[in-house]
């Protein structure tokens, strides 16, 4: 858990989906759809501005029956993001994520958007490892049998 983030982000790619504050909430949850992600990060001036997710939508607009063709992102997006650095080790990036639950996490380096981490990528790395510790010591354990 104290592997870095930096390695994740260079495992899954430095690919980041981004929308624009002015875009309808209904073209967003299309986009969502289309990339199968929940969340997108709002662009605004070439500066990170914000997070729209999938809850974001259920919440500010379905669940209170607003028109999503209406609606803008700037008025249902979160503005106070919580960002990490690509120093952030998975276990902290996961007692944020699990401490403030919220799924996704921008990644900033020297202010500057490099990636995003999600709870699923954070999780996807904690079972490998446990995969990989768990055959070390299977292959330790038969070692010792056999010698």
């Amino acid at each position: 858990m104290d592997t870095p983030l930096s390695v994740l982000l260079k495992d899954k790619g430095y690919k980041i989906e981004t929308i624009t504050p002015g875009i309808s909430v209904y073209d967003c949850a299309v986009k969502l759809t289309q990339l199968k992600v929940g969340a997108l990060l709002v662009i605004d001036g070439g500066k990170l501005a914000g997070i729209v997710s999938e809850r974001d939508i259920l919440r500010k607009i379905v669940a209170l029956g607003e028109d999503a063709k209406k609606e803008i992102v700037n008025s249902i997006m979160t503005r106070e993001l919580i960002t990490v650095t690509p120093s952030t080790t998975v276990g902290e990036a996961m007692r944020i994520v699990t401490d403030k639950r919220i799924r996704h996490l921008p990644v900033l380096e020297s202010g500057k958007l490099v990636g995003i981490i999600s709870i699923g990528d954070l999780t996807r790395w904690a079972m490998l490892l446990q995969e990989q510790q768990i055959s070390s010591l299977t292959n330790y354990i038969q070692g010792e049998r056999s010698g």
